[in-house]
């Protein structure tokens, strides 16, 4: 089974233990109550700041952890600077006057605190969970340099169109790509949308669910109408007892971040969403805004929207480009619409103020 390490039962929570007997978002803080006050403690309660300074908004009235989500400094994850952080590599011209793009990813072992007290043994790219969203635009030739410094083979698998030697699988091209080795991968950005990459080694869901994922929008040659505030969101869960489900979920890494840190918006912009679902363990994901609807674009292939919704669903890989204005200001939650993975941690908050 590839060298997997075994699951620490006796140390996390499952997710049968922090459900029994929710019957409401309510009920949350009481179920989440197993967070070890040593942690607590040790880590302080006073105001943490995410991205940009801001203060996080007060956890009171909520679903979540007691204490809060876990501040992103001390996470090694966070969630609202992923938003939009788009990378578009290092850029030259080639011969033919086409743009080459090349990013160096390197596939890391470490531990992130996903919950208060909770340490997950990730495996990322670059060491950040989702790894790093790569933006190109239709046309250009990406080279992706991998190097392996984990203790398991890896390879990176993209959606896309590409050569089978570029495809990532084992026993294909360079195949697995051993701890300590290194691979370019190199193919043309085709079709525009919004995709993704992950590790496509065996036994492929704990390859993936325990980090090894990540955005890769191919932006349309001639663009898209521009966005006043554009942003990825990763729909991810942490199986964290061994067992075949998930025990958190999350946008963007960490459960509740977007409960204690919102998504700050303004009134009346056009806000762009990347929605790519790489959850394992559940066969489908969902996201609902409320007092707003979106249009929705699958897949981000078309430049025209499939329908103008609150609701959707997503399938394991299943990835589209939401649109939407805000009319009114003021607070607006998101979440997955299945209420236990939203009780898990998978919800949030837009803040809208006045344009």
């Amino acid at each position: 089974m590839d060298g997997l390490p075994k699951p620490v039962v006796e140390v996390l929570p499952s997710r049968r233990s922090m459900l029994s007997g929710a019957a409401s978002f309510a009920a949350v803080p009481a179920l989440l109550g197993w967070t070890p006050q040593e942690a607590k403690d040790a880590h302080g309660s006073g105001p943490h700041h995410g991205a940009g300074g801001q203060a996080p908004a007060s956890h009171a009235g909520h679903a979540g952890f007691a204490g809060g989500s876990v501040p992103p400094e001390r996470a090694g994850i966070d969630p609202t600077a992923i938003l939009h952080d788009f990378d578009r590599g290092r850029t030259s011209t080639l011969p033919d006057g086409r743009t080459l793009r090349e990013w160096d990813l390197v596939a890391v072992d470490r531990e992130f605190e996903i919950a208060p007290g909770v340490t997950f043994p990730g495996w990322s790219y670059n060491g950040r969970i989702p790894g790093p969203t790569l933006w190109a635009r239709e046309g250009d030739a990406l080279r992706i340099h991998f190097a392996n410094a984990g203790a398991h083979p890896h390879t990176i698998h993209f959606h896309g169109i590409h050569r089978a030697t570029m495809d990532g699988t084992p026993g294909i091209g360079a195949g697995s790509i051993a701890p300590g080795q290194s691979f370019s991968y190199e193919f043309d950005a085709t079709p525009f949308g919004t995709h993704l990459y992950h590790c496509h080694q065996s036994p492929l869901a704990p390859h993936i669910a325990k980090g090894l994922y990540g955005g890769f929008i191919i932006e349309p040659r001639k663009g898209r109408p521009k966005a006043d505030n554009e942003m990825v969101m990763v729909m991810n869960g942490y199986n964290t007892d061994g067992g075949d489900d998930n025990e958190f979920y999350s946008v963007n890494g960490l459960p509740f971040h977007f409960m204690d840190y919102p998504v700050h918006v303004r009134q009346n912009e056009l806000v762009r969403i990347h929605l790519i679902n790489v959850l394992e363990y559940d066969p489908i994901n969902s996201f609902h805004i409320h007092g707003n609807f979106f249009h929705y674009y699958p897949t981000g292939t078309m430049l025209t929207p499939s329908e103008y919704t609150d609701t959707i669903s997503q399938v394991q890989g299943q990835r589209g480009i939401l649109e939407l204005r805000f009319p009114y200001p003021g607070k607006y939650m998101f979440h997955a619409h299945k209420t236990e993975f939203a009780e898990l941690g998978w919800m949030g908050f837009f803040e809208v103020t006045a344009s």
